[in-house]
């Protein structure tokens, strides 16, 4: 029987909107230890790691809100999933918002790096959270997570894992992309980053470009990290989020991307990131996103 290892990460420091830290609870409330259960699986729930809320600290750099409570929070998430892995368990990291990404990716990359493996991330995300200080139209560093994890940005975030870049600009593919900020335009442009718009989805169809990702993914990497931003969905499947955008991924489009990513040898590790009770209606969004990773942990029709 595989373990699942579930850590929240209540965190909306690195968002402009309140409600995501939240999030962790509302997936939990969802069902997505028992939904993982009826799998077979067997399920540790890590509980959260502790984060000071923004009402006793300190904006010192606009351009990098709170940086130094996210810099702490995400380093203590690192080392718990260095030693979720190291327990030979399946780390699903539970958002809060998308800054959650920069501590799981530093854990997961130094645990690769011990191991000699190769890491590669899938990044579903209706953004490109590809932004550095320099260019951030917000400071809200949950727009910069994939940036880091590149090597770009405040150093306090891109060495958590004792080494950058964390992953190589070769082995990240973006599926999902909807909204860019123009520095991040150029930063993909720049580096040749491999990513599919919705677009891209639109015109050749999900199932295609999900075989096409995960084909290049497979033939480069040795553990595929998983990053799922709950806003990749259309506003009328999930409207409780950090930050909604339209013209997302259907119901039964994000369904058969992660029933596709199951059947082409699955994920070594998952996010779960953005789920904003406060906006939503019921847990709707968190049911969702619940069903989204069971179905990514080979939940089958048939």
């Amino acid at each position: 029987m595989h373990t699942v290892a579930l850590v929240g990460f209540p965190m909306d420091l690195g968002a402009g909107r309140r409600g995501v830290d939240m999030g962790p609870s509302a997936l939990r409330i969802a069902g997505i230890a028992e939904l993982l259960q009826g799998l077979g699986y067997r399920v540790l729930d890590h509980g959260d790691i502790a984060i000071r809320t923004r009402e006793v600290q300190d904006v010192h750099d606009p351009r990098l809100k709170y940086l130094p409570e996210i810099s702490r929070a995400c380093r203590e998430l690192a080392d718990r999933v260095t030693a979720v892995l190291t327990a030979g368990n399946f780390p699903i990291l539970l958002g809060g918002d998308h800054s959650m990404s920069i501590g799981s990716i530093a854990g997961i990359a130094r645990w690769c790096h011990h191991q000699g493996r190769r890491l590669g991330v899938l990044w579903i995300d209706a953004h490109g959270d590809l932004n550095i200080p320099e260019t951030t139209p917000s400071g809200n560093i949950h727009g910069m997570p994939l940036a880091v994890a590149l090597g770009y940005g405040a150093p306090e975030l891109t060495h958590l894992p004792g080494f950058s870049p964390m992953v190589r600009t070769s082995d990240v593919v973006l599926i999902g992309v909807r909204s860019l900020d123009p520095g991040e335009r150029k930063l993909i442009y720049d580096l040749h980053l491999r990513i599919y718009t919705m677009q891209d989805i639109d015109r050749r169809g999900i199932y295609t470009v999900a075989v096409e990702a995960l084909q290049y993914l497979r033939n480069r990497v040795e553990h595929l990290h998983v990053s799922f931003d709950v806003d990749v969905l259309d506003p009328s499947v999930a409207r409780g989020v950090g930050t909604p955008v339209p013209g997302g991924l259907s119901y039964r489009e994000a369904h058969l991307l992660m029933e596709t990513i199951a059947e082409h040898g699955g994920a070594q590790s998952l996010d779960v990131v953005e789920v904003n009770p406060i906006l939503d209606d019921h847990n709707t969004s968190a049911t969702v996103a619940a069903e989204m990773v069971a179905s990514l942990m080979g939940k089958r029709i048939l």
